[in-house]
């Protein structure tokens, strides 16, 4: 049996746009951030995920997708886990003009894993 790098599953909640744009990378990798957003922010539960997908994303474009994707758990240590609301309101904050470097990070695809509409 091969050797196999340690990963982190991260969610990630996101609509149809970029959606589109992630299946463009061949399900590998998350495209560039628009000049509004300078954080990506992929989430460390599937709860979490699913409320933003459901409650949010489903508002402001139709569809709503909770993505599953994982990272070299080694790579992610320097990003430290934020606390954006209540204890389970986990998600790391990665600076656009690193994402290049998260994506090379990823491993295997990003899945689709929900989808509300």
């Amino acid at each position: 049996m091969t050797s196999r790098q340690a990963t982190t599953t991260l969610w990630r909640p996101t609509g149809p746009k970029e959606l589109d744009l992630v299946r463009e990378l061949n399900w590998r990798a998350w495209p560039p951030r628009l000049p509004e957003q300078p954080i990506f922010y992929p989430v460390l539960n599937e709860d979490y995920a699913v409320r933003i997908a459901r409650d949010w994303n489903v508002k402001h474009s139709g569809a709503g997708f909770v993505t599953r994707f994982e990272v070299e758990s080694e790579f992610l240590r320097r990003y430290p886990v934020q606390q954006a609301g209540g204890r389970t309101i986990l998600e790391l904050w990665v600076p656009a003009e690193e994402l290049d470097d998260f994506n090379a990070h990823i491993v295997g695809e990003i899945q689709v894993v929900h989808e509300f509409r």
